[in-house]
């Protein structure tokens, strides 16, 4: 293992798409899947839960509104949003260029 598999520069990493939100596996194992979803402004993602599965949302850059539950919360650069398993989550629109980071545990099978 090198140095290079133990720490990621997360905006270093990011990728925009014009069409729809990007998705970046940063690490995944069957225990826990890491990554980024980056977003133009006006992108979203579908509310969708996970069964058995607790996820988080990270805000690294950028400013977006998020559904958690019946809750719709702006979030921005240094937030964490939580949504335990079962929840339905998902980002409502990003507000400016946003990357996320998203962790899910364990991690949905591919």
């Amino acid at each position: 293992m090198n140095t290079q598999d133990l720490i990621q520069h997360l905006p270093a990493r990011a990728a925009f798409s014009a069409a729809k939100m990007t998705k970046l596996d940063c690490f995944r194992s069957r225990h826990l899947l890491v990554g980024l979803n980056c977003f133009e402004p006006g992108q979203e993602q579908t509310v969708h839960a996970h069964d058995g599965a607790d996820k988080f949302y990270f805000v690294v850059t950028g400013k977006a509104s998020f559904t958690i539950g019946d809750m719709t919360l702006e979030a921005r650069s240094g937030d964490l949003l939580l949504a335990p398993a079962g929840l339905p989550h998902g980002v409502a629109r990003a507000l400016e260029r946003t990357v996320v980071l998203v962790a899910i545990a364990p991690a949905p099978r591919a």
